[in-house]
């Protein structure tokens, strides 16, 4: 009776604050206690109130919130879940509006006049905090553009980068969920003179007796194309031999040693000794990519499965740990776009033949063991490679932007917080899965591409978001603003852009302490 009366309290005074669900990410510390505050729909935010005192440091928020920390967070997690599954899809609700807009649209065409513009359609996306951000979609000049209301906004952060969204030119929609190995996401034409010559030169390179590996590295740099990715990532990240002839042999060799480590060990999974590391790998698979349909199909999972507990029984020393599940998805997207001309979203995989399937579950298993290979200490206990990295992160920062280095000292948000994720994940829980391809080409042309150079990578892609940052004047704005960075629309520009600017930050500060290049 007490337990009810405590959670209707809590229910009915929308004043007190609670505890709330953190977004999804790998292993990371634990959520700052400074976060566990409920928005409610109806209230207002107050935290960037200038006529309202702000719990601006730790300590101050601590004492505000000093009566929060007896809730039963289980039966919240509990409400939480259940509002969820009751609420209808993303996906599911914008495939709806999608057809009633269409349906609209046939029907009022032929009564509109030439010079009157097609209805906007709204759609209302449900955020983590529990409120909603009303997106226009329209009709500019034959394409359609997304606008954004300022309705229901529950956070000064989301108002920033919805800003920072608004003053850009107008640009293609590009789904989240939609042309995952886009070349072009400008909207320009799908190939142009200069891409086709590029093509040639990958193809000319890639047809020799013996590739030359630095001259294929020197052209991927900037972008590897769709067509040559595939058989370009076997060879950067040395899984395939430069020459030409013994490709197929070893093909042939690494494929079927992978599917004896298969009938050797994965029947093991359900041992005493084993069933943890399955069990954890079994609860994270459905939450790879959950807003693509590929990557929720049962047969696609059993290959990630797979892939994951025979890497972790055969790396003892770090095994399985959150976030290693992401790393499989660019491999597993780029071999299975070798087979299938148009986007991958959608495609059924249980449609290719066997073998092909056999395939790119091979390679992509080896393919992220190389990866792995050269940062393996960032998953080994107590992830000293992450830990090296974050602190180099800090270093770096203070002497590329002293400003925003202070404002985080300022606000005590810790780099630990926000770019333990950055490290762990590669980036990868911040871009679109179609800019991580575009990055990992890079990543795989540059030397330490993994493990080197995406720590300069980190470091512009926070100085590109400078202005926000800084904006910025409470600790909890600021993380939630670098925790939730507004890249959806990113495509091959952007991030051509961000590679420019850490390879220009990588020789302006090339003489880091050399423990921070590990």
């Amino acid at each position: 009776m007490a337990t009810d009366n405590r959670i209707n309290f809590w229910r009915r005074n929308a004043k007190v604050p609670g505890s709330v669900q953190p977004v999804y990410g790998a292993q990371h510390p634990p959520l700052d206690p400074r976060l566990r505050r409920t928005y409610h729909k109806d209230t207002k935010p107050k935290f960037n109130n200038p006529k309202s005192k702000k719990a601006c440091s730790f300590h101050e928020f601590a004492r505000s919130t000093n009566d929060a920390w007896d809730i039963d967070d289980d039966e919240e997690d509990e409400d939480f879940l259940r509002t969820q599954m009751s609420t209808p899809s993303i996906s599911s609700r914008l495939h709806s509006t999608s057809t009633q807009q269409q349906n609209e649209a046939d029907e009022t065409k032929s009564q509109m006049p030439d010079r009157l513009a097609p209805p906007k359609t709204e759609v209302q996306t449900l955020h983590g905090d529990g409120g909603f951000e009303e997106t226009n979609y329209e009709h500019v000049n034959g394409r359609v553009v997304k606008s954004h209301s300022e309705a229901h906004l529950n956070s000064s952060s989301v108002r920033a980068t919805l800003q920072k969204q608004q003053s850009l030119p107008v640009r293609p929609i590009i789904p989240l969920v939609a042309r995952i190995s886009d070349q072009n996401a400008s909207g320009a034409p799908p190939m142009t003179v200069r891409e086709k010559s590029r093509l040639d030169k990958f193809k000319q390179l890639l047809a020799s007796p013996n590739t030359d590996l630095e001259e294929l590295r020197k052209h991927s740099w900037s972008g590897i194309p769709r067509e040559v990715r595939p058989i370009t990532w076997r060879l950067l990240s040395g899984y395939l031999p430069a020459n030409k002839e013994r490709r197929e042999q070893v093909l042939k060799r690494k494929r079927d040693e992978y599917f004896a480590f298969i009938e050797q060990y994965y029947h093991s999974r359900t041992d005493e000794h084993y069933k943890d590391t399955y069990r954890q790998i079994h609860i994270d698979i459905p939450r790879t990519n959950p807003l693509i349909p590929l990557f929720q199909q049962p047969v696609v999972q059993e290959v990630f499965e797979r892939i994951l507990f025979i890497w972790a029984i055969r790396h003892p020393a770090s095994g399985y740990v959150q976030g290693i599940n992401d790393l499989v998805t660019p491999f597993f997207v780029v071999f299975l776009s070798e087979f299938v001309t148009e986007d991958v979203e959608n495609f059924r995989f249980a449609a290719l033949p066997l073998d092909t399937q056999r395939n790119i579950e091979a390679d992509s298993f080896w393919c992220m063991s190389k990866l792995l290979d050269g940062i393996q200490d960032n998953y080994t206990f107590a992830q000293p490679g992450i830990q090296n990295k974050v602190k180099a992160l800090e270093e770096l920062v203070s002497r590329i932007d002293e400003d925003i280095h202070n404002h985080f000292k300022k606000y005590e948000v810790e780099y630990l917080q926000f770019a333990f994720r950055w490290m762990n994940n590669l980036l990868m829980r911040e871009l679109p899965l179609r800019c991580t391809i575009r990055l990992w080409d890079t990543y795989q042309a540059e030397s330490e591409g993994f493990s080197h150079f995406h720590l300069y990578v980190c470091a512009a892609f926070l100085i590109e978001w400078r202005k926000e940052i800084l904006s910025m004047i409470d600790f909890q704005g600021l993380l939630m603003l670098l925790q939730n960075l507004p890249t959806i629309h990113w495509g091959n520009e952007e991030v051509g852009l961000l590679l420019a600017e850490a390879y220009r930050l990588k020789y302006m500060f090339a003489d880091a302490p050399s423990h921070y290049k590990r």
